[in-house]
């Protein structure tokens, strides 16, 4: 072996290649609204060819609060983490709780770091009159600490309950379709642009 030889850097990934986004589920009240719109969501994800979805739901975890590397959060981050390494976009799923997004959701956020950076991240909210929009103010702030970028546009739901039937279909689908075309076409831009250039330049914060 000439031991002055030098190897090719490794090939970009196509940006034929559908982009991996893990969608987050904030939510983990008893009651809760969120799986109505997750369903929703997971229906707009898996109609199209350039997005290949996963779910990380928050009610699902039992990430401890105190960030101790313990047995039982070991064993919930194997769950987790796998997830969210291998995502190339994420989409967070959040309600509005007293003007801002869940513990939950912040708490499990908290407990990754490199799994954010240098991504792209939508934003869907829902709740009352404000529809949530608070919460995604707030996560705009949270993600850019964490070197992720947040798309412009989002999706909101304003007095959510109302806005779908007893079977979880919405009422009146046309402008949140429209509104969710938008936005993942955004993050599937973002998402594929920093694709290439994670894998040409690693990210150093």
């Amino acid at each position: 072996m000439n031991p002055t030889a030098t190897h090719a850097p490794a090939a970009a990934p196509s940006a034929t290649q559908p982009l991996h986004v893990t969608l987050v589920v904030g939510s983990n009240r008893h009651g809760r609204f969120g799986p109505v719109v997750a369903d929703w969501l997971l229906e707009r994800l898996r109609d199209r060819d350039d997005l290949v979805a996963e779910v990380v739901d928050v009610a699902e975890t039992e990430l401890p609060m105190s960030f101790e590397p313990t047995p039982e959060a070991t064993a919930a981050l194997s769950g987790i983490t796998p997830k969210l390494a291998r995502a190339d976009a994420f989409v967070i799923l959040t309600p509005e709780y007293n003007h801002s997004f869940p513990a939950g959701l912040k708490n499990l956020v908290d407990w990754h770091f490199a799994e954010w950076r240098a991504k792209p991240v939508a934003l869907v909210s829902y709740g009352g009159l404000s529809g949530g929009l608070r919460a995604v103010e707030h996560l705009r702030q949270v993600f850019a600490e964490l070197h992720a970028v947040t798309v412009r546009d989002t999706v909101s739901f304003h007095n959510a309950g109302a806005s779908f039937d007893d079977k979880g279909a919405l009422r009146d689908p046309a402008g949140p379709d429209a509104a969710a075309k938008t936005m993942l076409d955004q993050l599937v831009w973002w998402g594929e642009a920093l694709r290439q250039a994670r894998a040409a330049r690693p990210y150093a914060d």
